[in-house]
């Protein structure tokens, strides 16, 4: 990975080392998987249980896609994401869903990145 891919995935605020120290310092299975991720399909399922007010499939798949973010280290997202899980858990569905403008954002960042060198 050259100096100028890791500061674009770093400016999406994707903690590159930590990824890296993750997947033992494999820099191609690292690059496979977030490419994986532009075809995860958690943040369409959470949007569209939000539209439909499924509370458990928002939940679910809002747990997933932290999931998914932390294992590579999208740091904003992971950490967005845990918070809304625990909105959605204490039953704070409105302050769960009032988060989506800033999921949204960085979901979108961590897109932008990723596909830039594809």
């Amino acid at each position: 990975m050259d100096a100028f891919r890791k500061k674009q995935l770093i400016d999406a605020n994707i903690n590159v080392d930590s990824a890296l120290e993750r997947f033992m310092g494999n820099e191609a299975l690292l690059e496979r998987f977030l490419n994986k991720f532009l075809t995860d399909v958690n943040y369409k399922k959470l949007t569209d249980a939000i539209a439909a007010n499924d509370k458990d499939g928002a939940l679910t798949a809002s747990h997933t896609l932290k999931g998914v973010s932390g294992n590579l280290s999208m740091t904003s997202l992971f950490s967005l994401l845990t918070c809304q899980v625990e909105s959605f858990r204490s039953g704070d569905w409105q302050g769960a869903v009032d988060m989506m403008p800033d999921i949204t954002e960085e979901y979108e960042r961590i897109i932008e990145a990723i596909n830039e060198n594809n």
